[in-house]
């Protein structure tokens, strides 16, 4: 964008430059002030900063393309900059129309808004009433209840918080809870750790995510084994499928559990199975191969950092979420480190040497065992095959391992959204 001659410089700058705004602006960043009741213009905000995201990795898509195939000339691609930032800049329309003109309050909405006592009274009312939900009906058994119609299971179970309440402001009963959490409540770390569900989410991750990362890391080398030069469209495509998972991934498994109540961990489970058929794809051999695995692969890994945070936080609270995100995502550099370091990089080394020695045996020259690091180049499909192929295998396991936590966390759901699921 500059015509920087020194590309060291240019990389230090777009490297460093992001970071240091962003730490800047944190100082003099404020919020917006909120509301507590839906307003109309909500839906219309969300769709637009999807339709800009959409917009956006549409026209990095393009310009790519269009660079690959011809020669732009310094005007053109400064041009193309400007729309470039344009689009970029587009979301901040938002929080600028929230911050200048809001909606007029409704009189309902500003009667729900009491004063500081009032808050702080309904607060703990709240809390009360939340710990005898969690710690009285989430004990007894449902069989029967679920055979209930929807408003006669509200009524009974109104019917025996109001004995509860009744019976606790007596003296007659003590509540009674649990040691420990439970799966919607606040988790440290620790309290998670020994959760089967964390575990199964890990594990999952470790298998999917970190062949979708293996297939990043060795991107570059995956496309010259198939005769490729110039490998930076492959990688920036990968990037912004990686980009357009996360925003469709946070789409998609919000409105499969608004609408349907659905866990969310069923959308990974849905994105597992996508990166399973982009690796099995690869694996075969088939036409066009690398395009099949650069946009899945991307969308795919992509989606998993938009659903699984969601879903840390919703079976395991917001208290301790800092370090139980953080836990998660040492899955990706675990499945990486075995899957790269130990599986693709040995049977690359392995096919690269058949390959070589074949030819010094063809040509007459020294053998096998005389082979350089240099030589050491393995071209064709079969370099990565099997490795596909073996990772496809582990993300069909991580599909099971999803598969698990949604059925273990139905009623979770069913009682964070207000459905029952059949």
């Amino acid at each position: 964008m500059i015509n920087s001659p020194n590309e060291a410089s240019l990389i230090f700058m777009i490297a460093v430059g992001p970071s240091m705004v962003v730490i800047a602006i944190m100082f003099v960043v404020r919020p917006v002030r909120g509301h507590r009741q839906a307003r109309s213009s909500d839906d219309s905000s969300f769709l637009f900063t999807y339709s800009v995201c959409l917009v956006l990795a549409a026209y990095l898509l393009g310009v790519l393309i269009v660079e690959d195939l011809v020669n732009l000339d310094q005007t053109l691609l400064t041009l193309l900059t400007a729309v470039l930032i344009i689009l970029v800049l587009l979301p901040i329309t938002i929080p600028v129309l929230l911050a200048f003109y809001s909606e007029p309050r409704h009189p309902v909405e500003e009667n729900l808004l009491p004063g500081t006592d009032k808050q702080e009274s309904s607060k703990s009312d709240l809390q009360i009433r939340g710990s005898f939900i969690l710690s009285e009906s989430e004990d007894e058994k449902h069989s029967e209840m679920d055979l209930l119609q929807p408003a006669e299971r509200h009524r009974r179970i109104a019917h025996l918080q109001a004995k509860l309440f009744q019976a606790a402001a007596e003296g007659a009963v003590r509540v009674k809870r649990r040691k420990g959490p439970r799966r919607g409540e606040d988790f440290t770390l620790m309290q998670a750790l020994i959760k089967a569900d964390f575990l199964l989410m890990f594990f999952s991750l470790v298998l999917a995510s970190g062949s979708g990362l293996t297939v990043i890391d060795n991107l570059g080398q995956i496309c010259q084994s198939l005769g490729y030069t110039d490998t930076s469209i492959f990688v920036s495509m990968i990037s912004i499928w990686n980009f357009l998972g996360r925003v469709g991934g946070g789409y998609f498994s919000e409105a499969i559990i608004r609408k349907y109540a659905y866990p969310r961990p069923v959308a990974m489970a849905v994105v597992q199975v996508v990166m399973a058929f982009a690796l099995f794809y690869y694996a075969m051999g088939w036409p066009g191969e690398i395009y099949v695995l650069s946009i899945l692969i991307g969308l795919g890994y992509g989606a998993h950092w938009a659903i699984v945070p969601a879903s840390a936080s919703e079976l395991f609270g917001l208290k301790s979420f800092g370090a139980l995100y953080n836990f998660l995502t040492l899955s990706s550099p675990a499945g990486s480190l075995i899957f790269s370091g130990v599986i693709a990089s040995g049977l690359y080394d392995y096919y690269a040497k058949k390959q070589g020695g074949l030819h010094q045996i063809d040509s007459g020259s020294l053998p096998a065992t005389h082979l350089t690091e240099k030589s050491l180049t393995c071209v064709g499909t079969e370099c990565y095959s099997l490795t596909c192929g073996i990772m496809s295998g582990l993300c069909l396991i991580a599909v099971i391992l999803s598969l698990i936590v949604v059925r273990r966390t139905k009623s979770v759901y069913a009682q964070l959204y207000g459905n029952v699921l059949v």
